[in-house]
């Protein structure tokens, strides 16, 4: 039995307001992250809900979406926005190589309360037919 004290931090409350809607919520597909990635866009270590995503060919690992690819075959392909906030739990490249999040890839999304830097484009949208953007 482990019974040590153990302290975790959570991000600040959740802002999902660029939801325009609950459809889609429930059909969410579990992904995971290339941390360092992300890091590189978002050096607090927190990635917000809202940011585009697309998928590393090689991999199988999601990096934030670029109309280039410029983080690997496949990312200039978006496959959806991240449900919810990440928090990396470290703001150096090489602490955490890969986390866990989950893809809103259908649904109804409220474009002006996306977060800064969500990587959202008129390409992405294209790739993103099943997302109404409003």
């Amino acid at each position: 039995m482990k019974l040590d004290i153990k302290t975790e931090t959570f991000t600040p409350g959740e802002d999902q307001s660029w939801l325009g809607s609950a459809h889609g919520t429930n059909e969410c597909d579990p992904i995971t992250l290339n941390a360092d990635l992300f890091l590189a866009l978002f050096p607090t270590g927190v990635v917000p809900s809202g940011t585009v995503v697309g998928k590393i060919t090689a991999t199988g690992l999601y990096a934030p979406y670029t109309d280039a690819g410029t983080h690997g075959a496949g990312t200039e392909t978006a496959s959806g926005h991240l449900f919810t906030t990440i928090d990396l739990g470290g703001t150096t490249a090489g602490t955490v190589d890969r986390a866990a999040g989950a893809l809103y890839w259908h649904g109804e999304v409220v474009e002006a309360k996306l977060p800064v830097g969500h990587g959202l484009t008129a390409a992405a949208k294209v790739d993103l037919a099943q997302i109404r953007y409003v």
